[in-house]
């Protein structure tokens, strides 16, 4: 393979939605709200979960690394991406575009397994409630989020590493939202088939060991919730898990498609169109799937809500006075 410094590539330039002008001001516009309300969503879950001492367990713990993932995974491609939108010929250094390669992923790898950790967290708290704080103790906590993010880093590190071994002498135009690395593969001036095969392959492994466990730990749910005998505890454990399920549907449905699909078989408007469903739904989705369907969160954000007018007024909250019980003779 021949080394980066045969490159005579030294920026890229991004396609983005540029052949249709027309639509960009409004797509502007929409998918500046969309990260807005994205980083304001995720954002508020860790902070409530880092306030809220009650929702220090591991179920809420791994939901604030969650969160963190899909506000940074969103800061990763969205800034530039308004770039594009706002500029006529929207370019990219070669650094900066592997750096955003390298930054996706990184997030995308450890949000994967992030999600097989939360349905094993998911099946020891249904499945054994009993031995539950000792099976998801803080240190095994620690070690799968450690774990899930260490596998983030190395995969992001190797896949990131190969592709700058390859030389890039032109074009220079990636027909894409972002420098996601199926698309600027497409410019390498090398044979990038043995890259291609660990690529698939590694995808693979990342994707299918996590969903996997996501399915193993299911399965074993749903029996344990049918042979409950209370009505009432089988609603409870179905709204628990729906929340996750759902992340679950929504990453990984739109990122299969992208990254395991073959060359030919979509257009590059529906490829660019997959890639911002799960870069824009799957963040923007996850604050508002968890904290409405949760109870708690729920009750920890208008206690911490509660706190910050005490703070601003300087006073107890308002309540409305009711007179005191008389003693009946």
């Amino acid at each position: 393979m021949t080394g980066q410094n045969d490159s005579s590539v030294v920026e890229f330039i991004l396609l983005g939605f540029s052949h249709l002008p027309e639509l960009q001001v409004h797509m502007f516009g929409a998918f500046l709200v969309i990260y807005l309300v994205t980083l304001t969503g995720n954002a508020t879950i860790v902070t409530v979960i880092l306030l809220d001492h009650s929702l220090h367990i591991s179920m809420y713990l791994f939901l604030q690394n969650l969160s963190v993932v899909e506000a940074s995974f969103s800061t990763a491609i969205m800034p530039e991406m308004l770039v594009v939108l706002t500029t006529e010929k929207a370019t990219i250094s070669f650094g900066g575009c592997f750096a955003q390669m390298y930054f996706i992923l990184l997030f995308g790898g450890t949000e994967c397994f992030l999600l097989g950790a939360m349905a094993y967290d998911r099946f020891a708290a249904i499945c054994h409630p009993l031995s539950y704080p000792v099976i998801m103790s803080k240190r095994i906590f620690v070690k799968l989020a450690m774990c899930s993010w260490v596998m983030g880093i190395m995969t992001a590190t190797v896949e990131v590493t190969w592709m700058l071994s390859f030389p890039f002498c032109g074009p220079s135009k990636i027909n894409h939202i972002s420098c996601e690395s199926p698309a600027v593969l497409e410019l390498a001036c090398a044979d990038t088939f043995l890259f291609e095969v660990y690529s698939f392959t590694g995808t693979i492994l990342i994707v299918m060991v996590p969903f996997l466990l996501i399915l193993l730990s299911y399965t074993r749910i749903l029996f344990t919730i049918l042979r409950m005998p209370s009505t009432t505890g089988r609603q409870k454990a179905f709204s628990t898990c729906a929340s996750h399920l759902t992340s679950v549907t929504l990453f990984y449905g739109t990122a299969c498609m992208s990254y395991l699909q073959p060359k030919s078989k979509y257009s590059e408007d529906t490829k660019k169109l997959m890639s911002l469903a799960y870069s824009l739904l799957t963040p923007l989705l996850n604050p508002l799937i968890y904290s409405l369907r949760n109870k708690e969160m729920k009750r920890a954000v208008v206690k911490l809500w509660e706190r910050k007018v005490v703070f601003l007024l300087g006073e107890k909250p308002f309540r409305i006075w009711k007179p005191p019980k008389e003693t009946l003779p």
